[in-house]
C-alpha cells in the first residue's frame, strides 16, 4: 500500500483486497486460517430500526457488492436494487466458505448503509413533492470522491437530476444546475447575469434565474421576467435563512407579482434547507425544489451483517432469527412476510405470494443481469406511489 497520496481516499483495487475492512476481520481471517478452518455460513443482512421514525427504507448499493463479490466462491440472494422493505427484512444473504467473504463486511455494509439512506431521504422528498421536480444539490457538502454514488443513490431514489458533471455522466442523463450567486456578484446586477447567461449557455439549458443576491425577491424577479420574457424558465429562491421570515408568504407574493404582469408561465424553484417537511409546506406555491444536505447527508439505514447457519445448521446470536429465509409478498393486497427459506404460504386474500429474494451470484458467477439506473429508479417510483410519508 502506498501512504504518499494527495487525497484521502480508497482505491478500487484497496477495497477489493479488503484493505478497508475493521481489523478484527482480518484477525479473525488469520486465526480460522491457522487453524485450517473452512466452514460453510450463510450471512443475512437486516435492519432492525430506522433512523428518524421513518417507516421503510429504500435498498441500494446491490450493484457495488455484486461487483465486489464476483469471482468469489460464494452464492448472493438480495432483494433487487430500489426494493422498498421494512425491519428486520433479509435484504441480502451470502451463503459461502466464510474465509471467502468475512474480511469484506466492513466494504458491503458500507456499499448499502450510505447508499440506501440517501435513496431513502430523497424518495421521501420525491414523494412530499407530489410530482414537482426534485433535483439532487448535495454533492458539495459530502467528500468529491462518493459524489456519483450520492447522486446516483439520489436519483435511483426518486431525485428528477443532480448536478456534477461526473455523476451525471455516469447516469446516462444530463447535469442540472441554475447559476450561482457568484455569476451574479461578479457582474454587479442580477439582470445582467442573466442576459450574459442568456447569450452564452446554449439555449437547450432552461434559464431559470437566482434572484436573492442583491435586492427584494419579488422586485428581482418582476426586473429578471421583464428582461427576458418569453426567455425566462423559471427563477430560483435561495434566501438565506436570517432574511426568509415567513418563506411561504414571499414565494406567495412573488407569484401573485408574476402572474398579475403576465408570467404565469414562469416556474418558482426553491433550495436551501430543503427537506421533505418544508417541501410539503412550500409545494402551493413551488414548482420544483434543489435539495442539498438533507438528501447528501441523510442518516445512513443501519444494516448488520449477521450468521444465521453453520453447515447448514441453525445458528445466530442473541436477538437475531436462525435460519435462512425468504421474503414474500402478495402483489394483489402488498402483504409482505419474512417465513423459514423454502416455506410458501397463501396470501391471507387468497392470492399466491412471490418470493422477493432473487439469486444474483450462484458459486462466483453472477447470474442475474443487473439493471439500468434509470429503471431501477422507475421501480422505486412506482413502489413509491403506493407510499404514505
Amino acid at each position: 500500500m502506498s501512504y504518499n497520496r494527495d487525497f484521502f481516499i480508497a482505491t478500487e483495487e484497496e477495497i477489493k483486497k479488503g484493505f478497508v475492512t475493521d481489523i478484527y476481520f482480518e484477525r479473525t481471517k488469520e486465526i480460522l486460517k491457522a487453524y485450517n478452518i473452512h466452514k460453510k455460513v450463510s450471512a443475512e443482512f437486516i435492519v432492525k430500526g430506522f433512523p428518524e421514525g421513518i417507516n421503510f427504507g429504500v435498498f441500494t448499493g446491490l450493484k457495488e457488492v455484486v461487483h465486489l463479490l464476483k469471482g468469489k466462491k460464494v452464492t448472493l440472494r438480495a432483494l433487487p436494487e430500489g426494493t422498498f422493505f421494512k425491519t428486520w427484512t433479509p435484504v441480502m444473504e451470502i451463503t459461502g466458505d466464510y474465509l471467502e467473504f468475512g474480511v469484506y463486511e466492513t466494504a458491503m455494509l458500507g456499499f448499502i448503509c450510505q447508499s440506501s439512506g440517501i435513496a431513502t431521504k430523497a424518495a421521501r422528498c420525491k414523494k412530499a413533492a407530489d410530482g414537482r421536480v426534485v433535483i439532487s444539490f448535495g454533492a458539495r457538502r459530502m467528500h468529491p470522491a462518493i459524489a456519483p454514488m450520492i447522486e446516483r443513490s439520489a436519483y435511483i431514489g426518486g431525485c428528477d437530476g443532480v448536478s456534477t458533471i461526473l455523476s451525471a455522466e455516469l447516469l446516462g442523463i444530463k447535469p442540472t444546475g441554475t447559476m450561482p450567486h457568484a455569476l451574479i456578484l461578479i457582474f454587479g446586477d442580477t439582470v445582467e447575469a442573466a442576459i450574459a447567461f442568456d447569450k452564452i449557455i446554449p439555449a437547450e439549458v432552461p434559464r431559470i434565474v437566482l434572484i436573492d443576491t442583491f435586492l427584494d425577491e419579488k422586485f428581482e424577479a418582476i426586473r429578471v421576467a421583464q428582461a427576458l420574457k418569453d426567455k425566462l424558465y423559471g427563477i430560483r429562491l435561495d434566501t438565506p435563512g436570517s432574511r426568509r421570515g415567513d418563506f411561504k408568504r414571499l414565494l406567495e407574493e412573488v407569484r401573485w407579482e408574476l402572474n398579475i404582469r403576465g408570467f404565469e408561465n414562469v416556474k418558482i424553484m426553491v433550495s436551501g434547507g430543503i427537506n421533505e417537511e418544508k417541501i410539503k409546506n412550500l409545494n402551493e406555491y413551488c414548482d420544483g425544489y434543489g435539495v442539498g444536505t438533507s438528501i447528501s447527508s441523510a442518516s445512513t439505514i443501519d444494516y448488520s451483517m449477521d450468521i444465521v447457519e453453520i453447515e447448514d445448521k441453525f445458528c445466530a446470536k442473541r436477538g437475531k432469527h436462525s435460519g435462512r429465509k425468504d421474503v414474500l409478498k402478495c402483489f394483489q393486497c402488498g402483504y409482505e412476510v419474512v417465513v423459514p427459506i423454502n416455506k410458501r404460504i397463501q396470501c391471507r386474500c387468497g392470492s399466491d405470494m412471490t418470493n422477493l429474494l432473487k439469486l444474483y451470484i450462484k458459486d462466483g458467477e453472477v447470474v442475474e443481469e443487473l439493471p439500468d439506473d434509470k429503471l431501477i429508479r422507475e421501480y422505486v417510483l412506482k413502489q413509491l406511489e403506493k407510499i404514505e410519508i
